[in-house]
């Protein structure tokens, strides 16, 4: 019998692993020598922790395939938990590949440039977990570690070293940097030139250390200070050492703490133009100045920086400003546009929260991922912007909306900036919270408190007047009437008993009329014995096809038929589930739901006439709990409807 692992035994492993490990600085070399990893850049480990993607042909899911267009995408398991940002991802893997190729990114600062709440600082946190997942080595001198963690390559001079260095140890001449900080330059002076005195430690990067990976944040014109990212003189140290003396400063900026690391900064462009100078120059020259007259410090970091579209154009307009925009490689963030990713964005934030545990009333979090995916999309001219949500999807719309585009098509007339703009996630978690709290009685969500708490939202947030009249649209004319439709399709699902046998013979139905009319033969119907002509199939088949709104009758039979033959084939003349088709599945349904009328006695909640009427009633309940309802949502859903359904 296996033991199961003990938490503290797993911690104090975990522990060890991360434990710093010496050597001396021959023995360094002769170790890089077989592992260029002992001397890999920040994008070189970066590539090395987010792995090899997995490569997902397209063509071979029908969603997939219309939503990308057949390609081959990669997907990142390191970023598995970003939806709908396939290509932001890959943008930020391709700047972190050609980094690490020694190309101009390397020379670049990162800038994830998005709106609020659309997953910039989620992004950033996700590189600063996988950067600390692979070691750095660092100089030391005797038991102290080089504060600005610096490279034990930064002793050798390229020039004059490097042809060796690279003949004896295989180590590349433009590895070398050629720049040593101030406190390496004082400790090979008391070392007399013996560089053999000075060691390598292998540490594991730690943002709670602030050891390779950190944050910088913005302040305001008064009080930011620029020692925040270079650092300053150490006061309690000037007893000791004069001002401009290594050992008297204070490696604690952002800059110093990530030589070898990764560097956040937050809201950039929200600090003063002076503070943004020493990145220039860390980034470019591979060096930077810091507060006092202690010598350059070199720099080898990468830079992450993200704020919103708002602080970008405006620090772009600024034409002082164009030596620092060539220095930096944008990379948006858009909002998702895909309703089943916004969908999965929700799932994700309620599932690490208690509501986890609340019951969710099926089409809850779908409708919620709508209305934010509908504000974010830009009108086309000659198509509805449902439909475009509904393509952006995965959907196929040929066959109900025959003005309905392609997504290329769509995106190529919304322009780049789709996705900039719209509610953000943030806003939707807030509403969806406030909707599982609304009941006073019951911690549960569902569409109809969903569309209420929605409206009041939107006429709380004080919106400009056109944006909210548009918003609220969304919630009236495209929510709410379609998930009365919805709603519909799940009472009478509910309601209907012999749901599946009925559904089954109205397909076998469709089939056999259909194929008749395509082969331009009278039918004889087996159960009646009457003859139907190609006009009289035609019309049985509109009766069935007409509450779906097929726009093209003609192909959608002759697609239905061929699908049907294909299945025979396969299992022995049998027809296939008429489940088992989305298209036609849906067109059965909308066919079976249009013809009962008996439906609301059973369904309402008030006193029923007989006992069988209340053993109906009491049938339908349990099923639509077993759909996912709670019983009071099951009573408040179908007042909804009923209420909608008297007025039109």
């Amino acid at each position: 019998m296996t033991n199961k692992p003990n938490l503290l035994q797993l911690y104090s492993e975990t522990y060890e692993r991360e434990k710093q490990v010496r050597y001396t600085l021959k023995e360094y070399l002769e170790a890089a020598r077989d592992d260029p990893s002992l001397y890999s850049s920040v994008a070189e480990r970066m590539v090395q922790a987010i792995g090899q993607p997995k490569q997902i042909d397209t063509s071979s899911d029908s969603r997939l395939g219309r939503i990308f267009m057949n390609r081959t995408i990669k997907v990142y398991p390191a970023f598995d938990q970003f939806y709908g940002l396939e290509e932001t991802i890959e943008r930020i893997v391709g700047y972190f590949r050609h980094a690490a190729q020694g190309l101009e990114e390397r020379k670049q600062i990162l800038y994830l440039l998005g709106p609020v709440g659309g997953g910039k600082s989620s992004l950033s946190d996700a590189l600063k977990r996988l950067i600390q997942r692979q070691p750095v080595y660092v100089l030391c001198a005797g038991d102290e570690m080089s504060p600005i963690f610096e490279s034990p390559l930064g002793l050798f001079d390229p020039n004059s070293m490097g042809f060796l260095l690279e003949e004896e140890y295989g180590i590349p001449r433009r590895r070398l940097s050629g720049y040593m900080s101030p406190w390496a330059v004082k400790r090979l002076d008391e070392f007399g030139g013996d560089i053999s005195k000075f060691s390598v430690v292998r540490v594991m990067p730690s943002e709670q250390r602030r050891c390779c990976v950190t944050k910088t944040e913005p302040g305001d014109e008064n009080n930011q200070d620029i020692s925040s990212l270079v650092g300053k003189v150490d006061i309690r140290k000037l007893e000791h050492f004069s001002q401009d003396d290594a050992d008297a400063y204070a490696y604690t900026g952002g800059l110093n703490r990530t030589t070898q690391g990764l560097l956040e900064f937050v809201e950039m462009f929200k600090a003063p133009l002076k503070m943004l100078h020493p990145l220039l120059t860390a980034t470019q020259d591979g060096t930077y100045v810091g507060t006092e007259n202690v010598g350059a410090m070199p720099y080898q970091g990468i830079i992450v920086a993200h704020s919103n579209e708002s602080e970008w154009e405006s620090f772009k307009s600024n034409r002082n400003n164009e030596a620092f925009l060539d220095r930096i490689c944008v990379v948006k963030v858009p909002y998702c546009l895909r309703v089943t990713e916004e969908r999965k964005i929700y799932d994700k934030l309620i599932q690490s929260s208690k509501l986890g545990e609340a019951p969710c009333a099926p089409d809850t979090l779908e409708m919620m991922a709508r209305f934010s995916v509908l504000t974010r999309l830009k009108e086309h001219e000659n198509s509805n912007l449902y439909s475009k949500m509904r393509v952006y999807d995965g959907e196929s719309l040929k066959d109900t909306d025959p003005n309905a585009k392609t997504v290329q098509e769509y995106r190529d007339a919304a322009g780049v900036a789709e996705g900039m703009e719209g509610v953000s996630t943030r806003f939707a978690y807030k509403i969806l919270s406030e909707t599982y709290n609304f009941d006073t009685d019951e911690v549960a969500a569902d569409p109809v408190h969903l569309l209420y708490v929605l409206e009041k939202a939107i006429l709380r947030e004080q919106l400009p007047e056109e944006t909210e009249q548009r918003y609220l649209e969304f919630v009236k004319e495209d929510l709410a009437s379609r998930y009365a439709e919805f709603i519909g399709n799940e009472i009478r699902k509910a309601y209907l008993e012999s749901y599946h046998s009925y559904g089954q013979n109205l397909f076998d139905r469709y089939i056999a009329y259909a194929d008749a009319w395509i082969d331009d033969q009278d039918y004889k119907d087996p159960d009646t014995g009457q003859l139907m002509d190609r006009d009289v199939l035609d019309d049985e088949l509109e009766k069935i096809e007409h509450p779906a709104g097929i726009a093209n009758a003609k192909d959608f039979r002759y697609e239905i038929v061929k699908f049907a033959l294909r299945s025979r084939a396969k299992h022995d003349g049998r027809n296939p589930e008429w489940t088992s088709y989305e298209k036609i599945r849906e067109v059965i349904e909308k066919r079976m739901f249009s013809q009962i009328e008996e439906l609301l006695p059973v369904i309402s909640f008030g006193a029923k006439k007989d006992s069988e009427a209340e053993q109906k009633h009491s049938e339908f309940v349990e099923r639509m709990t077993q759909r996912g309802y709670t019983r009071r949502q099951v009573r408040r859903l179908v007042d909804w409807y009923m209420r909608v359904s008297k007025s039109g």
